[in-house]
């Protein structure tokens, strides 16, 4: 979808539709004003009738209004004006997006972010409101094809603005390449996206962007690494296993990057610890932490920020063959440490934790490690908020911050000494899982382990990575939160 802006009066332009908003309760806004001014106070006769809705997430879609160009008037309900939020807005922004991309339009003009509330500025406002009409109008057609007849997404939107918003926008085409590049990926079938794919795609992308470079280790390089946790998972699968390592170089050399660490198990059958048949389909989502890395990376590389920025992708299949890993088996990792293995299921920190000992060699400033890890964090805080586990309460602060200013929300939980004991047992150094309790807080525990000479963070994105229901499919995040982060820092440096 194209971006625009355009700074005159919404009565006067032309547009397949003209999107306003509108609160319960509250003033209207200045562009619902200049309609209710052109239409003989059209707006408020619906209000006072109940035809135009104003809960949160209501939509409603005027024909003809008099005295506006316009052919249609989409109004995007807010709910209560004194409850509206950062949350609430973005929930009612998307709403208005998934409307336009039900309907027969192509484009649209947006007026939604003119409407005021708390400290917001109009340039967060603005920034919001395109990234939410954005994401919403994505459709997956890589394996399916449009019915004839049916609506299309919409291929531009122009937003009421001047010269003074231009960066806000531009900004938002970065967030929205992330987004969209991460969700398409989470979509992709296993058989399309295993981990040849993805080496392809940061190929994609390391030949578009000149100030990227792209790495690819193959079986025996890592095997020649010692990463024998991540070649033990991948061992059941006859799709070789990749480390594929991007580098934007955005600042001078002697500038520490920032590492994002990507989960990329393609396909999780369990292994030989076998998963049920029930729902095994959702575990080709298993790479989204992959995805959101490769794309905060896209966002990163799209709006030229001055960072170094390193980009990890562990690329694995999780598969039960003859020679896939035990129950039982001890494995050695690249950091010398052994693990025990007690459930071939666990497999993402086996993967991670060969390539955090890799990132290690970059020299880090900060490593993030984002990854679909247990579903005990989605059993602790449900589809909204990621978990976030991190030795280091400045950096943890920087990504909650993050993530609240684009909505990629997260939560902190303990990484606390107790918690280390389960993982202890007599036949290697550590086992791979800690038992039922405090799941997503053990394998954090893990992870630590092997960074604890580094300033790091995990966000473990089970719960926030893919929807199931009436909403199938990937959602993109935290690629939103990882690139705020990377803005915010880039910010922070400068003050």
């Amino acid at each position: 979808m194209k971006f625009s802006l355009i700074n005159e009066s919404p009565r006067l332009i032309q547009t397949e539709c003209l999107v306003i908003g509108v609160t319960t309760g509250g003033d209207l806004s200045a562009s619902a004003r200049d309609i209710e001014e052109a239409s003989g106070g059209e707006i408020s006769r619906m209000l006072g009738t109940g035809d135009i809705e104003t809960g949160l997430g209501k939509t409603t879609l005027l024909h003809g209004v008099n005295g506006v160009a316009a052919q249609r008037v989409l109004v995007a309900g807010y709910g209560k004006s004194e409850k509206l939020d950062q949350p609430r807005f973005d929930r009612a922004c998307q709403a208005a997006g998934k409307t336009l991309r039900d309907h027969a339009l192509t484009s649209c003009h947006v007026c939604i972010h003119d409407l005021e509330f708390g400290a917001n500025d109009p340039q967060w406002r603005l920034r919001q409101a395109a990234l939410a009409v954005h994401r919403a109008n994505y459709l997956y057609t890589v394996t399916k094809d449009m019915k004839d007849g049916s609506p299309a997404p919409l291929e531009s939107a122009s937003f009421s603005g001047d010269e003074s918003l231009e960066a806000a926008l531009v900004q938002a085409e970065g967030f929205a390449l992330g987004f969209a590049k991460a969700r398409l990926l989470g979509d992709l079938p296993p058989n399309i996206c295993n981990p040849a794919f993805l080496a392809r795609e940061a190929s994609s992308i390391a030949k578009e962007y000149d100030k990227v470079e792209l790495e690819i280790l193959e079986e025996e390089d890592m095997a020649e690494l010692g990463m024998d946790a991540l070649l033990g998972v991948s061992r059941g699968s006859t799709n070789a296993a990749k480390l594929i390592v991007l580098k934007y170089s955005g600042a001078d050399a002697d500038h520490q990057p920032t590492v994002l660490v990507g989960k990329g198990v393609t396909f999780d059958s369990g292994g030989l610890s076998l998963k049920s048949g029930e729902n095994m389909m959702q575990m080709k989502y298993d790479m989204c932490g992959a995805a959101s890395v490769l794309g905060a990376f896209l966002s990163c590389a799209k709006l030229q920020l001055p960072v170094n920025l390193i980009c990890i992708v562990a690329a694995v299949e999780n598969m039960p063959d003859a020679d896939a890993y035990r129950p039982g088996d001890v494995l050695t990792s690249m950091s010398g440490i052994t693990i025990e293995v007690l459930n071939t299921d666990a497999e993402g920190r086996m993967v991670l934790c060969d390539a955090l000992t890799y990132s290690e060699k970059f020299n880090p400033r900060v490593v993030i490690d984002v990854a679909t890890l247990t579903g005990a964090c989605m059993v602790a805080l449900g589809h909204h908020a990621s978990g976030l586990i991190s030795n280091n309460d400045e950096l943890a602060e920087d990504l909650l911050t993050a993530g609240n200013r684009i909505v990629d929300r997260a939560w902190r939980m303990p990484l606390w000494e107790e918690y280390q004991s389960q993982l202890d047992t007599p036949f290697a150094d550590m086992k791979n899982v800690g038992g039922m309790s405090a799941g997503m807080l053990t394998a954090g525990c893990f992870l630590s382990r092997f960074m604890e000479d580094q300033t790091w963070a995990h966000l473990d994105i089970a719960g926030t990575a893919w929807k199931w229901g009436a909403d199938d499919g990937a959602t993109g995040r935290p690629s939103g939160l990882l690139t705020q982060y990377l803005i915010d820092q880039v910010t922070e440096s400068t003050r």
